[in-house]
């Protein structure tokens, strides 16, 4: 092949991964404060968490739709035969976040806002659920034929491990939710979520052991590179990397430090991708189709990225003076909630 023919999948392969990461990370949280709000003891404390996300949640999602487009225009094949093995979780990934926005909006003026504040935390935990299905499901491996056209069942995804892998990224979710309630909210709804921080970590460290632990049993192309010569010492830094970023997690809790648990949280999302890029890299379709086999024309990609090229830096300066411009604390008249 060209030096083009693999220098671009790899680019783009290094996109996606990117504009996953941000979607997990910025949306993460914001589903997270989604799914805590079903446990707000009170309408004022719901109405807080609600007022740290009005300014900022639609615009983290714009990260899903921009990876949606690119891995359609990058990686074709990738995005048919995904699509077409998950339509499923897929479908109630979006009935999820649909239930969500309208939620948000309706809930504002709404009289009776218990149904609404139900509708949102059932969104946001769906959607959470069935990312994880996903996620799952693709690193178990999709059967496909030669021309790497999905032959599976449709209901591939309905599966134990892809159970586990749901349910873990919910509690990271609601890990990563509760760290960013401690950044924007003071007094006695801070030691709630320092509290719920504290569990969450314990449970997505457990999920995340469950999850390396079976790895091995669940795909054979998983085990193969988990035991691999070249990537051991790799597998091997990678959890102790995570156990220490926990343990800096639980002593800047007890600490009474605010911004700190969200960076160790962020740092320790960034770490589990960066073990799933490695294992299953250089597939776009685990467990065998490449991200070579599944490209576009080099032309299609070149182009694409003179376009991307200019929009990531305005999707993060925007992301960055949104955060800036409504940084600090939560401040609302709890008594007109």
């Amino acid at each position: 092949m060209d030096f083009l023919d693999v220098f671009m999948p790899v680019v783009w392969f290094v996109i996606l991964a990117l504009f996953l990461l941000l979607y997990v990370i910025l949306d993460g949280f914001d589903l997270g404060v989604g799914i805590l709000s079903l446990t707000s003891p009170s309408e004022q404390q719901r109405t807080l968490l609600m007022a740290s996300l009005g300014s900022i949640w639609d615009a983290n999602e714009t990260w899903l739709v921009l990876m949606g487009g690119a891995l359609f225009g990058a990686f074709p094949l990738a995005y048919g035969t995904i699509l077409k093995a998950l339509y499923g979780p897929i479908y109630l990934m979006i009935l999820g976040l649909i239930l969500r926005a309208v939620a948000f909006e309706f809930r504002e003026n709404a009289i009776n806002k218990r149904p609404w504040n139900l509708t949102f935390g059932i969104g946001s935990l769906l959607a959470a659920a069935s990312q994880g299905i996903c996620l799952g499901t693709v690193l178990s491996g999709l059967p496909t034929d030669v021309d790497g056209h999905f032959i599976g069942s449709p209901w591939i995804w309905f599966n134990g491990s892809s159970l586990v892998v749901a349910l873990t990224l919910i509690q990271g979710y609601v890990l990563i939710g509760s760290t960013y309630l401690i950044l924007k909210t003071s007094g006695e709804l801070q030691q709630l979520h320092v509290r719920t921080a504290r569990l969450a970590a314990a449970t997505t460290l457990g999920g995340a052991l469950l999850i390396t632990v079976t790895s091995p049993f669940v795909s054979e192309t998983l085990r193969a590179r988990l035991f691999d010569p070249a990537f051991l010492p790799f597998f091997v830094l990678l959890p102790l990397l995570g156990i220490a970023l926990i343990v800096q997690l639980f002593r800047s809790l007890a600490m009474g430090q605010e911004v700190w648990p969200f960076v160790y949280t962020v740092l320790l999302f960034v770490l589990s991708f960066a073990g799933l890029g490695v294992m299953v890299f250089p597939a776009i379709i685990p467990p065998s189709i490449t991200i070579f086999e599944a490209s576009s024309s080099v032309t299609s990609m070149v182009f694409m990225l003179t376009f991307i090229g200019v929009l990531i830096p305005i999707m993060l300066f925007y992301n960055i003076y949104n955060y800036i411009a409504f940084r600090g604390k939560v401040d609302i008249e709890l008594d007109k909630a």
